[in-house]
C-alpha cells in the first residue's frame, strides 16, 4: 500500500478529486488503482494564503508488485509518499479459556461498552449493570426534565446507556498515546455501528448526540447477540470481598434486591455516581483525592467564531463550524483552560441529583446551532479544598451545585452572566445578542458571588487574555452559565498495574476510576481492562 499526503483547495473534497490528484503524482493510469480512500484530513488556514485541506490518502495498485517499484522511483521528488508493506491495526488478544463466574461491568458507558464487547467477543458473556436506563428511555427522561423540571436522578444526562457522552458533542479525539492503536480500532467499531465514516480521517473527529444514541444502541445488540447481558435501570448498591479478593455483588432494580456471584467486577460507573465512592470507602477500598476542575460554561454566536478563526472563508459549506482551543496561565500558578467545546451546539442542564444546577455541552452532527459554547475551567488542587478529608472535593462539587440551585430560584434555572457584567462585577439583567441556550431557562445573576474567589479571579484575568488570542472571546455580550463542575473526577480509585485494585478481582476503569477524560481516552481504558483480565484469567 501507498500512502500519500498533499494540500488541494477546500472544494476539492470529494473521493474523485483526490483520485485524480494521486494519479497525477504518482504517474498512474485509473485503471492502476484498485481502491483509494482517506486517512487523514487537517485544515491548513495560515494567513496571507488559501485554505487548503492537506490529505492523505492510503492508495492500494491493481498490481500490487507494482506499489514498491513506484515507491522507490518516486520517494526522492515526493518526499510525503510511504510504502507500508503491512498497515499496523489493533488486535484483541483473543485466548481460549472457561470462567469460573461470569464477569460483571457496573457502568454501561464508553468504558463499560467497548470492555463488554470485548469480552463478549473473547466468549466471557459479561452482566452489565446500567442504573440508568436505554437510550431510549433516557431520550425521554430528559425531554420530560427539560420541559417540566422532573429529574429522574438514575436515568438522566449522567446515568444511561452510552454514560453522559451521549449527550455531549460526541468528540473523539485523544491525548492518549497508545502504541497498539486501540483508539483507532475504537474509531473503526463507531463506524461499523453506524457512525459516519470520515470520523476515521477528519483531524477533530465527532459524532454527535444524534448518531451517537444509535451506534452506542447498536454495540449493545452485538453484545447481547455474543451472549452478553444488559441489566438497565439496575443500580450496583455493593460489593462481596472475602480475604481480599470479590466474590460477588448486590444490585437493586425495580425495587428488589438480588445479588450475583462473581469473582470479577469492572467498576465503569462514572464520577457522578458519588454513592459508589462511599461504597468503596466503607470496605476500604483503597482511593485517593486528585486534581479535578470547575468552572462556567461560555457562549458566543458561532457565526462570530467562524468570522475570527476563518476570516474571509467564514461561511463557505466547505468548512466545517470551528472551534478553539484556549489554555491560560496565570501569575501565581493558576491555568484557565477551554473544554468540551461544542460548536453550533447549546449548554444543557446535566444535573444527577434533585436541587442541584449542573451545567455541559452537547451538540448533534450538523453542529448547526446558533451558538457555539465550551466549559472555562479552573483546576482545583487538593491545598485549595478546605480540609484533608478524602470526600472533600466532592463537598465542593455539591456546595457549589447547591448554591446555584438557590441562585436560580430553586427550579433547575441557572445562574447566568454577560461576560461585561461579570467583568465589572455587577448582577446581569438583560441579555444581549447572545442569548442563553441552556433549555430549564436562566437568571440573571452575578457569578462573582456564586463561585469561589481563585476561580472568579483566574476567570477574569484568564477572559481578558485570551480574547487576544481569539479576538470576541471577551465580547460584552457573550454570556457565562453555571456551575461546570463534572468535567473531572476528584476521587481516584487506586489501581496497580494489572489494573485491578488492591481487592483482586475489582477492575475500577474509566472517566469516574480517574483514569480518563472523555469518550476515547475512557473507551481504551475498558479495552485495556478486558486485555488483562483475558490474559490472566
Amino acid at each position: 500500500m501507498l500512502r500519500l499526503s498533499f494540500s488541494l483547495p477546500i472544494e476539492t473534497a470529494d473521493n474523485d478529486g483526490l483520485k485524480n490528484h494521486a494519479q497525477k503524482l504518482l504517474g498512474l493510469n485509473e485503471r492502476d488503482i484498485i481502491s483509494l480512500s482517506p486517512f487523514k484530513r487537517s485544515l491548513d488556514a495560515r494567513k496571507g494564503r488559501p485554505f487548503l485541506y492537506v490529505w492523505t490518502v492510503d492508495i492500494t495498485l491493481t498490481d500490487i508488485k507494482k506499489e514498491k517499484l513506484i515507491f522507490n522511483e518516486r520517494k526522492n521528488q515526493i518526499p510525503n509518499l510511504e510504502y507500508i508493506e503491512k498497515e499496523l491495526l489493533y488486535s484483541f488478544p483473543l485466548t481460549s479459556f472457561e470462567i469460573k463466574t461470569r464477569p460483571v461491568i457496573a457502568g454501561f458507558g464508553p468504558a463499560g461498552i467497548f470492555c463488554a464487547l470485548m469480552l463478549a467477543r473473547a466468549g466471557a458473556y459479561p452482566i452489565i449493570l446500567e442504573r440508568g436506563g436505554s437510550v431510549n428511555e433516557r431520550v425521554m427522561a430528559v425531554d420530560t426534565f427539560f420541559k417540566d423540571k422532573k429529574l429522574d436522578e438514575n436515568c438522566n444526562i449522567q446515568f444511561g446507556e452510552g454514560g453522559a457522552g451521549t449527550f455531549s458533542d460526541g468528540k473523539l479525539n485523544t491525548l492518549v498515546k497508545d502504541k497498539n492503536y486501540r483508539g483507532y480500532f475504537v474509531l473503526q467499531e463507531f463506524v461499523r455501528a453506524g457512525a459516519p465514516d470520515d470520523i476515521l480521517y477528519i483531524n477533530k473527529p465527532h459524532i454527535g448526540t444524534d448518531r451517537l444514541r444509535e451506534v452506542v444502541k447498536n454495540i449493545r445488540k452485538e453484545i447481547i447477540s455474543l451472549g452478553g447481558e444488559v441489566l438497565f435501570n439496575t443500580r450496583l448498591t455493593d460489593i462481596i470481598i472475602k480475604n481480599g479478593s470479590l466474590t460477588g455483588v448486590f444490585y437493586e432494580s425495580n425495587g428488589k434486591q438480588s445479588e450475583i456471584k462473581t469473582d470479577t467486577l469492572f467498576l465503569g460507573t462514572g464520577h457522578s455516581a458519588r454513592d459508589i465512592f462511599t461504597i468503596l470507602n466503607n470496605k476500604s477500598v483503597p482511593l485517593e483525592r486528585k486534581p479535578f476542575s470547575v468552572g462556567v460554561r461560555i457562549e458566543h454566536l458561532q457565526s462570530e467564531i467562524d468570522k475570527t478563526q476563518y476570516r474571509n472563508y467564514a461561511g463557505s459549506p466547505y468548512l466545517p463550524s470551528s472551534d478553539y482551543k484556549l489554555v491560560y496561565h496565570t501569575k501565581n500558578g493558576r491555568t484557565l483552560y477551554s473544554f468540551c467545546m461544542c460548536p453550533g451546539g447549546i449548554v444543557i442542564a446535566a444535573a444527577s441529583e434533585n436541587g442541584g444546577i449542573v451545567t455541559n455541552g452537547m451538540s448533534y452532527h450538523a453542529r448547526d446551532g446558533i451558538n457555539a459554547n465550551s466549559a472555562l475551567l479552573v483546576t482545583v488542587q487538593p491545598q485549595d479544598l478546605p480540609d484533608d478529608s478524602l470526600f472533600a472535593g466532592v463537598e465542593l462539587q455539591k456546595q457549589l451545585e447547591k448554591k446555584a440551585f438557590l441562585f436560580g430560584d430553586g427550579d433547575f434555572k441557572a445562574p447566568c452572566q454577560c461576560v461585561g457584567d461579570f467583568l465589572q462585577g455587577k448582577a446581569t439583567t438583560t441579555f444581549g445578542i447572545v442569548k442563553p441556550s441552556y433549555p430549564c431557562g436562566v437568571l440573571g445573576s452575578d457569578l462573582n458571588k456564586l463561585l469561589p474567589g481563585f476561580i472568579t479571579e483566574t476567570l477574569r484575568d484568564g477572559l481578558i487574555s485570551m480574547d487576544t488570542l481569539l479576538k470576541g472571546f471577551a465580547d460584552p455580550e457573550a454570556v457565562l452559565t453555571a456551575p461546570e463542575s463534572r468535567s473531572t473526577s476528584p476521587i481516584r480509585i487506586i489501581r496497580g498495574e494489572d489494573m485491578q485494585s488492591s481487592i483482586k478481582g475489582l477492575f475500577p476503569i474509566g472517566e469516574g476510576a480517574g483514569y480518563a477524560g472523555g469518550i476515547m481516552s475512557a473507551a481504551i481504558d475498558g479495552i485495556k481492562a478486558a486485555e488483562c483480565y483475558c490474559e490472566n484469567i
